[in-house]
């Protein structure tokens, strides 16, 4: 496909998207109606649907409409392209442009403030207050394409074993700071999940800060720990690669955790699944990884960004109070209790806390960390505390 016709399919593609469909079904929709495309073909109107999708607010400024052609229209002037020359009407390009559109984008003068941000307006002093003087840097950090990372798996080798291996099959990387088990990559990334290191269990998908917060948890030969939701169970399998125990995984819906055991057979260890509504009795440690608003994750989610509302918001924060007040029931006498969120808002992370440490004398704060995208990684909370 010509770099204009892979415009014109992601033009289709986020028309779909802004109709209502989520952007994985719509690029899905798209594929399955063009049979013909490639697998790079694919992949490069996948990129350029995320790349309209971070830069959402801005280009749509820059290409005069919210639309799948005004996104690209504007993708095509920040990128410093002549829209004239993809938009030329020709086989397979986008139609030719009209004066109307010409006009808008003359028009149209540098974005500024929260647009040139790509923040929505809402929930921009929430933000601001959480992140003070690092706000314009992070979000703008957001726009980004975010790295590829891979956590190494100790129970299989060292990061080093790893890397070799990787290096072997074309996947180049490189160690990160953020954790002792994190590899940037930096070429190859398309062959990770094809490759014998991933297939054998010497890495896994996990970003940097991530790692981290589950590398601040003290974990111990015999402990019994339970991942309380954990989904696809990256974070326990990472915990469980450091030390043998008792690991379980708990998820309210028990089908996020379907691949989990087939997961936990590649990397070498042994967690066990745990059924909503069963009593797994006192853990040693309690991990929740909250539902949350993922502000620390859009540039890998894009489209979570724009829609999450204020309803939803108050929503979350609900359920995230609902599930440490559970959560808290579990953990043994002098365990433990980790509280993780991917946002970057007070309200989901130090004021939770501190709402939950009001409502429940049992349990102290013992450490509290947060990363943003200025560090590599996603942002990221952690909050531990002990149960006394």
């Amino acid at each position: 496909m010509t770099p204009a016709a892979r415009i014109a399919a992601a033009i289709e593609a986020l028309d779909r998207h802004l109709a209502g469909d989520p952007v994985e079904v719509a690029l899905i929709s798209w594929a399955r109606g063009n049979r013909f495309a490639g697998s790079g073909d694919r992949a490069a109107i996948r990129d350029l649907v995320f790349e309209a999708l971070r830069r959402r607010r801005s280009l749509a400024h820059r290409g005069g409409a919210l639309s799948g052609r005004g996104l690209m229209l504007g993708l095509c002037r920040a990128q410093g392209i002549d829209p004239e020359q993809i938009f030329s009407g020709a086989r397979f390009a986008p139609a030719a442009l009209t004066e109307a559109e010409r006009a808008a984008m003359a028009a149209a003068a540098a974005p500024e403030g929260l647009v040139a941000l790509d923040c929505p307006d809402w929930i921009a002093p929430a933000l601001q207050a959480s992140l003070g003087a690092e706000f314009a840097a992070v979000m703008a950090a957001q726009q980004a394409r975010a790295p590829v990372f891979l956590r190494a798996n100790l129970a299989r080798g060292p990061r080093a074993a790893a890397q070799a291996a990787l290096a072997a099959e074309g996947v180049v990387s490189q160690p990160h700071p953020l954790a002792d088990t994190a590899l940037e990559v930096i070429e190859g990334a398309r062959k990770i999940q094809s490759s014998r290191a991933y297939a054998e269990g010497l890495v896994e998908l996990q970003d940097a800060a991530s790692q981290a917060m589950v590398a601040a948890l003290p974990v111990r030969a015999g402990q019994s720990v339970l991942d309380y939701c954990a989904g696809g169970g990256g974070k326990v399998l990472a915990l469980a690669a450091r030390a043998p125990g008792l690991y379980l995984a708990h998820d309210i819906d028990a089908g996020r955790m379907r691949d989990l055991p087939a997961r936990a057979e590649r990397a070498g260890v042994r967690v066990g699944l745990v059924a909503p509504g069963q009593a797994p009795g006192a853990q040693d440690l309690v991990l929740v990884d909250a539902p949350c608003s993922g502000s620390g994750t859009w540039r890998r989610t894009p489209e979570a960004k724009w829609r999450l509302t204020p309803e939803r918001l108050v929503a979350l924060v609900a359920i995230q109070r609902d599930i440490l007040g559970r959560a808290a029931e579990l953990v043994r006498p002098g365990g433990q209790l980790a509280y993780m969120t991917c946002s970057l808002l007070a309200a989901e992370n130090g004021a939770q806390i501190a709402a939950f440490l009001a409502r429940d004398p049992r349990f102290r704060l013992e450490e509290e960390r947060r990363l943003t995208p200025l560090s590599g990684g996603d942002g990221f909370y952690l909050a531990r505390m002990r149960r006394v």
